[in-house]
């Protein structure tokens, strides 16, 4: 082998040798890469529930914001047209007073009630009205939401706002200016299209749109903690009812002193009373 040969035969080897180590290195995985689920989020744990009573619920309403507060429930409807607020008696069913006074392209969201005036968000409107308790048939002011309006609820300093996202948002009862916001993940991922929202005791309990399933959320965090699944139970309390693609569940309401929680849904024919295990 000749000298040019010599030194054409490293060089080739050479490169070689180079092109195999950068293969190498490139095929394997980098460790601080995150996988694909969400391995910092441990999977929910399952929410335990007794049904402990039944009872009639206005199939006219479309539900979107269900709350108890000083032994009465409040119920925001939806629906362009159909927006309402109305009290019921948590025992039969039967409306005590209903308030419906609204633009007809009103589409009415979640409610939520903080310090003598109740919240009422809507859909697609860009605003949000707020109520004195003392009277709802006039909201006392209108504040800008400039986000879509889906659920809502309070910790006691905040609204905490869904708009059909991955996001709940900490928002000023004064102006509703947004503080802080989270993103809602399970162990799989991000969980979009959160709906019906409630506070119980340090944590958000929310719905998923099209979905009988409530999580249990970290409000730190937005981690799912636990899921309670509400699948069937329309339909063996209630065989006859033929719900409609859009008569899920969304209504959530917590009575804190008796730790029993009420559910229902848009134009469904029953409220349900059960007890968390």
């Amino acid at each position: 082998m000749n000298y040019l040969s010599l030194l054409l035969f490293t060089s080739t080897l050479s490169f070689a040798l180079l092109t195999s180590c950068n293969t190498e290195n490139q095929s394997q995985s980098d460790p601080t890469e995150p996988n694909a689920a969400n391995t910092s989020v441990q999977t929910p744990a399952l929410i335990s529930y007794s049904i402990i009573d039944t009872f009639t619920h206005d199939v006219s309403a479309f539900t979107e914001g269900f709350l108890f507060y000083k032994g009465q429930l409040y119920e925001g409807t939806g629906q362009e047209g159909r927006t309402a607020i109305q009290i019921v008696d948590p025992t039969s069913g039967k409306i005590v007073e209903r308030f419906n006074d609204y633009k007809t392209t009103i589409f009415g969201e979640g409610i939520t009630i903080l310090n003598e005036y109740l919240y009422q968000l809507t859909y697609q409107n860009k605003s949000a009205y707020i109520f004195s308790l003392a009277n709802l048939r006039r909201p006392v002011k209108t504040l800008e939401w400039p986000k879509e309006g889906w659920g809502c609820t309070t910790d006691g300093k905040h609204i905490i706002i869904s708009d059909g996202s991955s996001k709940l948002y900490f928002a000023d009862p004064e102006n509703l200016n947004i503080k802080h916001e989270i993103t809602v993940k399970d162990n799989k991922g991000e969980l979009d299209q959160l709906n019906e929202l409630e506070y119980i005791d340090g944590y958000i309990y929310a719905n998923r749109w099209h979905t009988d399933q409530i999580y249990k959320i970290d409000p730190n965090n937005g981690h799912v903690l636990a899921v309670l699944h509400f699948e069937g139970q329309l339909s063996r309390y209630a065989p006859t009812f033929q719900p409609g693609a859009e008569h899920v569940l969304n209504g959530i309401a917590w009575d804190a002193e008796k730790n029993e929680m009420y559910l229902t849904g848009k134009n469904w024919p029953l409220v349900f009373k059960i007890k968390m295990e």
